[in-house]
This record gives C-alpha cells, sequence and structure tokens, in this order.
C-alpha cells in the first residue's frame, strides 16, 4: 500500500513539476525575446510602444467590467514596452475559438429540447411576479427554465451530503454523469468509484468528467483511461486538458460539482469529490460546505449542461432525449412546495449571470440577505448592492473562512471589509475552520446553493452552476444553518480590519490587480 501511495505521490509531482517548467520556460522565453528585440532599435521600442497605446484605446473600447479594464489599462502604462504584447498574449479571458463553437453548437441543438413548463411559470408569477422575474431573467440569458418543486433537500455539511449521495447511487438503473472540478483518491472518492464500476457491471451507463487543472496535483497523467478501463459502460473525460507552449492562460475551468442520477435525481453544490470537503484529513480545521438535492423534471436543467460540455470534448450521436427523467420512478411528492431553476453560468455567455442573480436577491431583500462564501473579491457593483441594501435597513450578514486556503485571497477578502462594515454589513468568520460554501438566503423565500464563489473568476471566467430555490423547504433549512453558523462563528467589527498605512496600500494594490489573477 505504501509503495503505491509513494508511485502515485512522484507520479502527480512529476507532472506538476514538468506543468511549471514548460510554463515558466514559456513566459520566461517571450519576456527574453521582448527584451532582444528591443535592444537593437529604438524604432522597435517605439513600434512596441505604439502598440501598447493601441492596446489601452482597445480596453477601453471593449464591454467588459470595468475593473478588468482599469487594471490592464494601469500594466500597460506601468511597461509600456510590452504591457500591450502582454495583454495580447494573456488578456483574452474567454475560451478557445474551439471550445467556444463547439459547446455553442450543441447549446443550440440542445435548447429545442428545454421545454418551458408555462403553466408552472404563470402560477410563479401568480405568486410573486418580481421573483418570477428573477427566473425570466435566469430563463432568457442561459435558456433554463424554472419548474415546479417535486423535492428539494438541503446539506448543511459535506459528510451529510455524501451518505445521501451513495444512497441514490446504489438506487440507479440506467445511467450516472459526474462532473466535477476535484477529484482525489481516499474514502469519498473510493466510495463513490467503487458503486459505479459495479453499478456499471449491472448495465448502468457511467459518464464521468473532472477539470484537468483542477486534478493535476492530485490525478495521475492519463487517469481517464485508467477509469474507462474500470468498466464497459464507464466513460471518463478531462475537461479543458493543459497543454503547455499551446495554452497561454489556465482560464475557463469547469467548476461545476454535478452529480445526476437516471434524470431524476441530482445534487448540486459547493462539495468536490475529496476527502477534505467531509472533514477527513483537512489541514484547514473543520471544513464547511453546502449543497442541495434536487429530484423532479428540473434536473433535466443539470443533464442538458452535463451534456454539453461532454460532447465538446467526446461527440457521440446520442439522442439527448434518452436521458429525459424517469419520473415515474419517483415516490409522489408534494408537489406545490415552490418552484427551484438550475442554472449555470459561464464565460459563453458574455454576462455575468450569477453576480446578476446574487444582486438580483440582494435587491429585493426586505428583511435579511444571509450569505456563505469562501471568497470575496468583489467589483464595485455587487459592492454597491450590499451597502444600498444594509443602508436601507436589510440585515445583511456574511460568512467567510476564519483559516484560510488561499492566504493571498483572503488578505483580499479582508481587504473588502471596511466599506461593508462601515454600510451596515455584519461580517463573521468561521472560526472552527475554512467555509467553503456558496449559498445565499434571503426573506424566508429566496435561496441559491450552487458552485459560484464571489470572486472574479467564478464571476467571470469559469463554468458554474447553481440552482435557484424559491419558497421550498430547503430555503428554511439553509436559513436555519446560517442562524446556526453565526452562532460558532466570530463578528468583525471595522476596529479589527486596520492594517496601518503600508498595510492599506498594500491591500489597494491587490485590489487593483484582483481581476488579473
Amino acid at each position: 500500500m505504501k509503495r503505491r501511495v509513494k508511485k502515485k505521490f512522484y507520479r502527480i509531482c512529476n507532472r506538476i513539476f514538468l506543468t511549471v517548467i514548460l510554463i515558466l520556460l514559456q513566459v520566461g522565453w517571450l519576456v527574453v525575446s521582448l527584451f532582444r528585440l528591443t535592444e537593437y532599435s529604438a524604432a522597435i521600442s517605439a513600434v512596441f510602444a505604439l502598440i501598447s497605446a493601441l492596446m489601452v484605446l482597445y480596453v477601453i473600447s471593449k464591454d467588459l467590467n470595468p475593473e478588468f479594464k482599469i487594471g490592464w489599462i494601469i500594466l500597460i502604462l506601468l511597461l509600456p514596452v510590452f504591457g500591450g504584447l502582454f495583454y495580447f498574449c494573456f488578456g483574452d479571458k474567454k475560451p478557445s475559438k474551439f471550445l467556444r463553437k463547439k459547446m455553442k453548437s450543441f447549446h443550440d441543438e440542445f435548447r429545442k429540447d428545454i421545454i418551458v413548463d408555462e403553466i408552472a411559470l404563470e402560477e410563479f408569477r401568480r405568486q410573486d411576479h418580481r421573483a418570477a422575474m428573477t427566473a425570466d431573467y435566469i430563463r432568457n440569458t442561459s435558456d433554463y427554465p424554472v419548474y415546479p418543486n417535486y423535492c428539494t433537500e438541503y446539506f448543511e455539511l459535506g459528510e451529510v451530503m455524501f451518505q445521501r449521495m451513495c444512497e441514490e447511487l446504489e438506487q440507479a438503473k440506467h445511467f450516472i454523469f459526474l462532473e466535477y472540478f476535484i477529484m482525489n483518491e481516499g474514502k469519498m472518492w473510493d466510495t463513490i468509484l467503487e458503486i459505479l464500476v459495479r453499478k456499471s457491471e449491472q448495465g448502468v451507463e457511467v459518464r464521468i468528467m473532472y477539470d484537468d487543472i483542477g486534478c493535476v496535483a492530485l490525478l495521475p497523467p492519463g487517469y481517464q483511461e485508467f477509469i474507462e478501463n474500470m468498466g464497459s459502460k464507464i466513460q471518463c473525460v478531462a475537461f479543458n486538458p493543459l497543454v503547455p507552449f499551446l495554452s497561454f492562460v489556465m482560464n475557463n475551468r469547469d467548476h461545476r460539482k454535478i452529480m445526476v442520477i437516471d434524470g431524476h435525481t441530482a445534487f448540486n453544490g459547493g462539495i468536490n469529490l475529496s476527502d477534505e470537503y467531509i472533514n477527513i484529513g483537512s489541514q484547514y480545521g473543520h471544513w464547511k460546505d453546502t449543497g442541495v438535492m434536487v429530484k423532479g423534471p428540473a434536473v433535466w436543467n443539470f443533464t442538458v449542461m452535463f451534456m454539453e460540455a461532454w460532447r465538446a470534448y467526446k461527440p457521440d450521436d446520442t439522442d439527448i432525449n434518452n436521458y429525459r427523467p424517469h419520473l415515474e420512478e419517483l415516490p409522489v411528492f408534494d408537489r406545490t412546495d415552490g418552484f427551484v431553476q438550475p442554472f449555470c453560468d459561464t464565460p459563453l455567455e458574455d454576462e455575468p449571470i450569477a453576480e446578476n442573480v446574487y444582486i438580483e436577491l440582494i435587491n429585493q431583500a426586505v428583511d435579511y440577505v444571509y450569505i456563505f462564501t469562501p471568497y470575496m473579491v468583489i467589483d464595485n457593483e455587487m459592492k454597491t448592492a450590499l451597502c444600498l441594501a444594509a443602508k436601507r435597513g436589510v440585515d445583511v450578514r456574511m460568512v467567510t473562512p476564519g483559516t484560510a486556503d488561499k492566504k493571498i485571497v483572503n488578505r483580499l477578502t479582508k481587504s473588502n471589509y471596511p466599506p461593508l462594515l462601515k454600510a451596515g454589513v455584519r461580517i463573521y468568520e468561521y472560526t472552527p475552520g475554512f467555509i467553503h460554501a456558496k449559498s445565499y438566503v434571503c426573506d424566508d423565500k429566496f435561496g441559491v446553493v450552487g458552485t459560484i464563489n464571489m470572486d472574479f473568476r467564478s464571476l467571470y471566467l469559469h463554468f458554474e452552476c447553481g440552482t435557484f430555490l424559491y419558497n421550498t423547504k430547503a430555503v428554511q433549512k439553509l436559513k436555519q444553518d446560517c442562524q446556526d453558523t453565526f452562532q460558532v462563528s466570530k463578528e468583525i467589527y471595522l476596529s479589527d480590519t486596520r492594517q496601518g498605512y503600508f498595510g492599506g496600500l498594500f491591500d489597494s494594490l491587490l485590489r487593483m490587480i484582483a481581476p488579473l489573477l
């Protein structure tokens, strides 16, 4: 056993080492080449300076978030010789043309199969027209409609959700889809994989997708082939694989966490398939994460999300309608329990759907908004919405980690505390350890549980997804979880945020470059 673990460790280390070396060589070659060119002629330097000036005008003309523009303009002006070329090589935050074309074509193909329940939508509008407009916005921008709720179950911890995941996987009869940012060998993934192999032997179709960068330090190269060799009915794909020397940047990761079982049951949330998410071996203290299980026709949204990403990397001619929900296999639920709307947010839409949904909930809040987020690297629009809600008397509370997993990002998070605290937002740090949850709850009516962090990468660059909840039982459980979490967290006051003159300058620098990270 020890030899197997050691062998795996060396394989992973070799992959990481090779990847880092190749990327450093790529960047180093670019920098040295530029310096050599400028040494030959003042005219060449002038050309580069002109390119940078044109790049500034180009950045200004782009329909980008202002923070992105400001960060790049400052960098280009600080490096007038090289800044423009740096933006040309590293400034494009959009997916490759190949990926955009593939995923758009499949989305257009599947759009006709996304059937809107007009009766449910009219009932939603009758109950709460303003909330239904939020659902309309999600459908109009991402094409994923709202459904009457069959059954939603909220999970306040990863280990609780893991138990339910295993129970539901054991019941699978037709197919299982998994799409995760992180998979790592250990009790959680090994247990799930054992079930998947056994189910594939029973004839259940299994498809697994993991993000290549998310797993680069966790899985050995060629892991997808290893998985496929475990069962004839198992297929596996690494999303957006890194190709050093061909990929200048590593943006547009698949940060989603989706499990679909027989088209009628799905799991979503911040919980990856790795042991720290179920509090085994966490180096950051108690790991708090949240998730939700959805049963019923709304699961179709998750099925379509998965198939779009899957076919971009492993095309097949399987009719997607073969994966329609097997609703007849579900027990009878109380179908008047509110509404549910799984949705995705990708860099393909050119619109920050998730951020706009978050701001929608904040703007509609009358009594309270409670938020769990591991990172708070926010733009002016989000900051303004939070401050205005607090100033008009809404009880706005946020919980961030007490123990940081990324020290620079945590410093950025804390740098955003002062203006929020001054406006009346209450901020708590989860003192038992690290909170990885991405959840919103508002006025006993609205909730969002998903994969979407409050940072630039999640809101603008990654492939993400969430579950919008309205008047479901899961909303009440989410609210209670927030109240329980406040009790074990430390409330932060303005006096706790003083960093001194140089500390304040450093925080300002971090906020300036945050969109570029």
